[in-house]
């Protein structure tokens, strides 16, 4: 049975948009695309490393889909495009229609918490998610993210889209209330707290 592992870069203040380069997510006006990339050290890829086993599938929303899509097959050969290239894609969206033009690609129809679920019956390797913070939070309302990596840098924008919204409606009925447990944690040269988090019932 495979395992959901979501793994997320994060600042003090619990926003998640656009780490990686300026123009990656300037939904709502964000300008504050790219500020994870002063804070990378070799200690975050070792430990999302060890969390992407042998055996592994993406897993994506539409946002997070398209921007590796048109990003990773353009860079020069390196293990991680090499890695992202042979890896199975699956894509929950309601827009994208197939073909999809990223080898190796599978859009889920339907509702993605369903889709995910019988996934997660039906395959033998784990579904890693890089931010997809919409795909994240629909997952966490069903209990099915099984391990939730957060990279926490050592900023706040004081504006952006947030993991975890103020709102509990996004997490589910009820209070919204999630107990998890701590697995892991490590601290980088540049600050970046990294926390390794299970459900509490695992």
């Amino acid at each position: 049975m495979g395992k959901v592992v979501a793994i997320e870069h994060l600042t003090l203040d619990g926003v998640m948009q656009a780490p990686g380069n300026p123009d990656e997510d300037p939904r709502e006006g964000f300008r504050h695309g790219g500020w994870a990339s002063r804070h990378q050290d070799p200690a975050m890829q070792e430990v999302m490393g060890r969390h992407m086993s042998s055996a592994w599938s993406l897993l994506a929303g539409r946002t997070t889909y398209e921007q590796f899509a048109g990003y990773w097959p353009e860079q020069p050969p390196n293990p991680f495009s090499e890695a992202l290239g042979r890896a199975r894609k699956y894509v929950a969206s309601t827009t994208l229609a197939e073909p999809l033009s990223w080898e190796n690609s599978v859009l889920l129809g339907g509702d993605a918490a369903d889709a995910v679920s019988r996934l997660k019956e039906e395959l033998p390797e784990n579904l890693v998610v890089f931010g997809s913070g919409v795909l994240v939070r629909s997952l966490l309302s069903r209990d099915l993210v099984d391990t939730l990596v957060l990279l926490v840098h050592p900023l706040v924008l004081g504006s952006g889209r947030r993991l975890f919204p103020d709102s509990g409606s996004d997490l589910g009925s009820g209070s919204g209330l999630r107990d998890f447990r701590l697995v892991e944690w490590a601290a980088t040269g540049t600050g970046v707290i990294i926390t390794v988090y299970r459900p509490a019932g695992r």
